[in-house]
């Protein structure tokens, strides 16, 4: 093993040890005990800790302490049961985006964040990124108003963070805004997580009738002014041929 101040081999060791002790933990870890338990110097423990949050690796919760990163959830998402759902979805996303030419998504619930776990590109020059592991709070997303108006997971307590002036933080306002949604049978979002980006999301069922996922896209905010209905109930049918094959696969397997 390396002994060179904390570089090579020895840095990594020590940094592999910090991370296996906070994914190992019943409860997320702060600064002093990660630094108790691994016996090194506080200014080695802040470095390694830095270097794994930027690497996403760890990252810490509302209260500052340290849980597993973003990785893990992305990595957990797309190869456990969800694994299945993507590669169904797969030919749908596809058809979504040559229909309507916007970056396509399709997003799952994993403990309190929504995961998204496909995307199929946007066809235009102007496009939208690539969101598949950005943490995007769930009420400024339409695939988490999704999510959230058909109860797959509940949001956290605290006030809801305001990323543009547009972005509904009041609760009742958003519960409403919810409850049409449902009612209508898709969601949307303008300009609330970015200025100038609008997004339309509709659920996907399992074989129970529960939400599994949201089927949704995204793209300019001018773009899409006028095609929000167009593209919702374009994406409800889109959704519902995917509920199909995910009953029509429960089935399979439970016959077999």
């Amino acid at each position: 093993m390396a002994t060179q101040g904390g570089t090579g081999t020895q840095a990594v060791d020590r940094a592999v040890a910090l991370v296996a002790t906070v994914v190992r933990a019943d409860e997320p870890m702060t600064f002093a005990e990660l630094q108790e338990e691994s016996g090194l110097p506080k200014s080695t423990t802040s470095r390694l800790l830095t270097a794994l949050e930027r690497t996403e690796l760890l990252e810490r919760d509302g209260s500052g302490s340290y849980v597993a990163g973003p990785l893990f959830w992305l990595y957990a998402a797309r190869h456990d049961r969800w694994e299945e759902l993507v590669r169904l979805a797969g030919p749908i996303l596809e058809k979504v985006g040559a229909d309507t030419g916007e970056t396509v998504h399709l997003s799952v619930t994993r403990g309190d964040r929504v995961v998204q776990v496909a995307q199929v590109d946007s066809t235009y020059l102007l496009g939208s990124r690539d969101w598949t592991n950005v943490d995007v709070p769930a009420h400024s997303s339409a695939l988490g108003k999704v999510l959230l108006a058909h109860g797959a997971f509940e949001l956290p307590g605290g006030a809801l963070e305001r990323l543009t002036p547009h972005t509904v933080t009041d609760r009742e306002a958003l519960a409403h805004e919810l409850t049409t949604g449902a009612r209508r049978g898709w969601f949307s979002t303008v300009d609330e997580l970015e200025i100038g980006l609008t997004g339309v999301a509709v659920p996907v069922r399992g074989e129970a009738g529960d939400v599994v996922a949201a089927l949704g896209i995204s793209g300019p905010s001018p773009r899409l002014e006028n095609r929000r209905d167009e593209i919702g109930r374009l994406l409800m049918d889109r959704a519902e041929q995917l509920s199909g094959l995910l009953r029509r696969r429960t089935r399979k397997e439970g016959v077999a």
